[in-house]
């Protein structure tokens, strides 16, 4: 018979779980973001290997399951560096480089709505090629970027229960610890499901603010 009441006692646990999602998922989207900006640069610089390297990185991520890069670097990079990862660490530089090869190509798409007169008025103006990108041409792409990187934000949460094969306590490993101990896994990941929901929920109504927003912004 369905009956929360034991599950519900573990609330405290879920709660938990719930934000060591958050901090994984925001985490790995802030770093991703600087991951993504580092690898539009190299794209776009004069040097073949740069330009190379990164389309490399970004096909390999783009076409390589999330949970086998997990793996890479909770287990083969501290093979290869001789610096062990704590699992927390290890699954925030996983979700960071793979969000980073879809945040390239998110900004890459905003940069081309950029109108060329910016870079042309700026260049005009005598400014400092540091000056154009980080106060002229970024600004108004992270601009356009931001519902697309809300929901990147909301696919990196999605993905966070992958964290759980290395031993990340979030809400799925969570669900599945309360399961082992009360014997009702039906309740447990009901409980899990609800959280992610309203998780998700909360952050797809603020993605729709901040569209509405820059759509009047635009008019």
């Amino acid at each position: 018979m369905f009956d929360l009441g034991v599950t519900l006692d573990k609330l405290p646990l879920f709660l938990h779980g719930a934000w060591i999602t958050f901090v994984v998922s925001l985490l790995g989207a802030l770093l991703g973001i600087v991951v993504g900006v580092v690898l539009l640069l190299l794209r776009r610089q004069p040097l073949a290997p740069l330009r190379w390297f990164a389309a490399v990185y970004v096909s390999f991520v783009r076409g390589t399951p999330l949970l086998v890069q997990i793996f890479l670097v909770y287990y083969a990079l501290p093979g290869l560096t001789g610096i062990d990862l704590p699992a927390f660490t290890a699954g925030v530089l996983a979700l960071s480089l793979n969000s980073g090869a879809f945040v390239t190509e998110i900004v890459r798409g905003s940069l081309t709505a950029v109108p060329d007169g910016q870079f042309e008025a700026a260049r005009a103006l005598g400014l400092p090629r540091t000056v154009i990108w980080g106060r002229v041409i970024m600004p108004q792409v992270f601009r356009l970027s931001l519902p697309p990187l809300m929901n990147e934000f909301t696919m990196l949460v999605k993905a966070s229960p992958l964290l759980s094969v290395i031993t990340v306590v979030e809400l799925t490993r969570t669900a599945q610890t309360v399961m082992n101990v009360t014997y009702r896994p039906i309740e447990a990941f009901a409980t899990a499901a609800v959280i992610y929901f309203v998780m998700l929920f909360v952050i797809s109504s603020l993605s729709r603010v901040v569209e509405r927003r820059m759509a009047v912004q635009r008019a």
